[in-house]
């Protein structure tokens, strides 16, 4: 469910407060005389990495940023090779390309998340970062990928973009690997309007991600910010202070949305497994995992009885998500418009096969707290007119 659902009067105070108490001082750093002590990115920051029990929390400007700041501050440039997996956003390549890297693409497994079996054999001496995604906000093997990348010496970097508020053994994603990135848009379950954030318990890494983050700023509060010492090349990535109090307000919220999305996807999943055992296959949630509830995913049989299910619910009024309508900005077999691909992986449209056939044969629903109560009698009342 978007938090931007739930904007309100809480995410107008914040930024009231701003105008009324900061002079309007929008830029995240100094003018201190004006502010008066209000610095909403930093305390953005704080209260997420706290809210995550992280030490760091670095805000940026959208989770694409997110990723590519992570990268960065990895020392991941030309001659490396980044591996992630064949179903995500674009973005995710799109930064290890930025990069200047080669983006190395692992197969899902049936549950929809980086296949972890075939990952190892993806790693060569060029391999600098392992990027999985908890896709769609369902944890994936991170705990076996983590291990994997201490036995070769690689980092690992969360995509946890649709997982803000997921859960593993009572951790949150996002805090397994070396670094975790968050996406904020305005479609995610908790938005700045465009953001995201970058968490770490490594300081290094965190010194060198918001030196990156901010023209190579090192922040040295033994100097003015104009005669600031230099940690090297960056770029602005610097989130303002309007979207730092924005995630503020929603941040207060998260656990309500979480809460909300898991309740409702709990008895919309209980409904279709008794109402369609045998001829679809919901998604799992992991052993002792507790996910962000974005959507609910089921599988059928075939690519064409998956479009007749998409179809059905679209002639009652419901709207799918991502598979299967935009499986083109999510599926790397269809990138070909990104050269470092077909470089590393040939004809993408011969590749990722058993990816393609999973996704291919799969139809998600988004969750929603406005969900209205004849949200699954209507599911129900589609789904039988294909599978019945």
């Amino acid at each position: 469910m978007p938090g931007f659902e739930l904007v309100g009067q809480e995410e107008l105070a914040e930024i009231s407060d701003i105008f009324s108490n900061a002079n309007g001082v929008q830029f995240r750093l100094g003018f201190d005389q004006l502010r008066n002590g209000i610095f909403k990115v930093a305390q953005f920051e704080n209260e997420f990495s706290k809210k995550m029990n992280c030490k760091h929390g670095l805000a940026v400007t959208s989770g694409t940023a997110a990723l590519k700041v992570a990268l960065k501050a990895l020392g991941v440039g030309p001659g490396d090779e980044v591996i992630t997996q064949a179903f995500t956003f674009v973005a995710t390549i799109e930064a290890i390309v930025e990069c200047g890297a080669t983006p190395v693409i692992a197969q899902i497994d049936d549950n929809l998340d980086i296949d972890v079996k075939s990952l190892e054999s993806l790693i060569t001496q060029k391999t600098k970062a392992i990027i999985p995604v908890h896709m769609l906000g369902v944890p994936c093997d991170i705990k076996s990928i983590v291990a994997i990348g201490k036995k070769h010496g690689i980092k690992v970097i969360e995509d946890t973009a649709w997982g803000c508020g997921a859960l593993l053994e009572g951790q949150a994603l996002g805090t397994f690997g070396d670094m975790g990135c968050f996406s904020f848009d305005y479609a995610k379950a908790l938005t700045t309007g465009e953001g995201g954030m970058i968490i770490t318990n490594n300081s290094d890494i965190d010194f060198r991600a918001r030196s990156y983050h901010d023209h190579g700023h090192e922040n040295n509060p033994e100097l003015k910010r104009w005669e600031d010492s230099r940690h090297g090349s960056g770029f602005n990535y610097r989130m303002t202070e309007m979207q730092g109090a924005f995630g503020l307000a929603q941040l207060r919220k998260l656990d309500r949305i979480i809460a909300g999305q898991r309740n409702i996807k709990s008895e919309v999943d209980s409904i279709l497994g008794s109402e369609f055992s045998g001829k679809i296959r919901l998604r799992k949630t992991p052993k002792n995992s507790q996910e962000s509830a974005d959507a609910l995913v089921f599988q059928v049989e075939s690519p064409a009885l998956a479009l007749s299910c998409r179809n059905a619910l679209l002639k009652e009024g419901i709207s799918t998500k991502i598979l299967p309508e935009a499986l083109t900005w999510h599926f790397a077999g269809h990138w070909n418009h990104i050269p470092a691909l077909l470089n590393r992986h040939g004809n993408l449209e011969n590749e990722f096969k058993t990816s393609r056939q999973y996704l291919s044969c799969s139809v998600s629903l988004p969750i929603s707290l406005n969900t209205k109560s004849d949200f699954a009698p209507k599911v129900v009342k589609s789904l039988k007119s294909v599978l019945i």
